[in-house]
């Protein structure tokens, strides 16, 4: 090798080598972009129930809140807000090497007393039941997000190997693979005019 390029029957070997290992790095990056594909589509389905679920809770929460300011007032809803702050879980999992959300659960406070009407414990338990609905969507587009950006990499790395860095491993080994046949008819041509010489040499007379 000289300056970095490959030569001789190493080279060769080395060249054959990379290419065979690019050519089994296409076959595994197609295996996990497929699988990808099959989990990003789930979960994008797994999204948009998420999204229909939430979109219905909140309609019913913001429904219970105009009935309680219409039946207890605007001050008496916002006097009832809970002291206790939620807390979320998230459950992760990983596909293919990518780790992303399955679950988020949401834990709330003890309900509080309310001194109202029957609408205020309603909107009570529609917007928690709306705050839980949000985070199960915000954890299903979040894993639709991250598996779609490690599908959209794994495709481009694909075709990466397979429109630039094969075609040029194999353009280099075709041509080394053509150095090497010229150099090996050259030896042969001049082990045969070095034989044909020295039959041609007469032995000296003892």
């Amino acid at each position: 090798m000289s300056g970095g390029r490959l030569t001789g029957r190493a080279g060769r070997l080395a060249l054959t080598a990379r290419l065979a290992t690019a050519q089994r790095a296409v076959e595994l990056l197609d295996r996990k972009q497929r699988a990808l594909a099959v989990e990003c589509e789930r979960l994008e389905l797994v999204a948009g129930r998420a999204a229909d679920d939430f979109e219905h809770k909140a309609g019913a929460a913001a429904r219970w809140a105009r009935r309680c300011v219409a039946l207890d007032g605007q001050r008496r809803l916002l006097a009832s807000a809970p002291e206790e702050t939620a807390e979320v879980a998230v459950g992760y999992d990983a596909t293919m090497g990518v780790r992303h959300p399955t679950s988020a659960d949401v834990t709330f406070g003890p309900e509080p007393d309310l001194a109202g009407s029957s609408a205020l414990v309603h909107t009570m338990r529609a917007h928690r039941e709306a705050l839980a609905a949000a985070v199960q969507l915000a954890a299903a587009q979040r894993a639709v997000v991250l598996v779609s950006d490690e599908l959209a990499l794994t495709r481009q790395q694909q075709r990466a190997l397979e429109l630039r860095w094969i075609p040029k491993l194999d353009k280099q080994l075709t041509a080394l693979a053509q150095r090497l046949d010229e150099s090996e008819r050259e030896e042969n041509v001049r082990l045969r005019w070095a034989a044909g010489r020295a039959a041609g040499v007469p032995k000296e007379r003892s």
